[in-house]
């Protein structure tokens, strides 16, 4: 693949960094949105898209390498906390608005892609359950490991993750439930109605499981597909193999044609 530097204005003037990446050969016949973990990302993959496939990944606001920004911090029990005392400023708002301005992004420098897809992990995941219902744009959706799924079970679930952080400013701030039921990514996922395919894990010590399920649970009827994973988030024995068949059922999805 060809890899460039991107950047793009989204929602609030925002200026989003990300990667453009595209077939050595030249030839483009669709495009793809990935958006990453809490991690951030500090260059795309060269395992995921797939032949003729002209790809963006974007860096979501405040967070890195490409996104950073003094007004938001990066740290990500800090970040999902940003602007949390309204609708309206919630930083996860924005990053939705990040992946939407990111399909725009890649519709203009690349006109020629057809079939538009999404495929987000963790953080990524449960953001790609909010953005993707308003965007018709999109043929399918990946979700791995989605976060911020069904919001007041997970307040009740300790984790290691970022869900940590949310569910102490609750318990101090009780009256954010109203802001965090607009960001719940098993609720949005009742409004998404192309293919999608979830990857949910049986253990996971930084998405509480039951949320994860509950993006899947909660997809509009049609055509979804599940894929269990037995760990997220972790080290373990066999990890290899089961990333590998992981990406294999991520390739076939995304390279079936709906109909």
């Amino acid at each position: 693949m060809r890899v460039h530097g991107v950047t793009y204005t989204s929602s609030g003037g925002f200026r989003v960094g990300g990667w453009l990446t595209l077939p050595a050969d030249g030839e483009v016949t669709r495009g793809l949105v990935v958006v990453h973990g809490y991690g951030g990302r500090t260059a795309p993959e060269t395992t995921l898209p797939g032949p003729g496939t002209a790809a963006i990944w974007p860096c979501a606001r405040g967070l890195g390498d490409r996104s950073l920004s003094p007004e938001i911090p990066s740290l990500a029990a800090e970040h999902v906390l940003h602007g949390i005392a309204a609708r309206d400023t919630y930083v996860h708002g924005g990053n939705a608005a990040d992946v939407w301005c990111a399909a725009t992004a890649l519709r203009e420098l690349v006109p020629q892609a057809g079939r538009l897809d999404y495929v987000g992990t963790s953080f990524g995941g449960g953001l790609g359950a909010l953005a993707l219902p308003w965007d018709p744009r999109f043929t399918s959706g990946v979700l791995v490991v989605p976060s911020f799924g069904n919001i007041p079970l997970r307040l009740t679930l300790p984790c290691l993750g970022s869900g940590e952080a949310v569910r102490a400013h609750h318990a101090a701030h009780p009256e954010v439930v109203e802001v965090l039921r607009y960001f719940d990514a098993a609720s949005a996922a009742t409004r998404v109605n192309i293919p999608m395919l979830v990857a949910a894990a049986l253990y996971d010590p930084a998405v509480p499981p039951p949320g994860q399920f509950a993006v899947y649970n909660g997809l509009a009827a049609g055509v979804r597909e599940l894929v269990v994973l037995s760990h997220g988030h972790a080290e373990y024995e066999g990890a290899e193999a089961e990333a590998a068949e992981l990406r294999s059922a991520i390739h076939r999805f995304l390279t079936v044609e709906p109909g």
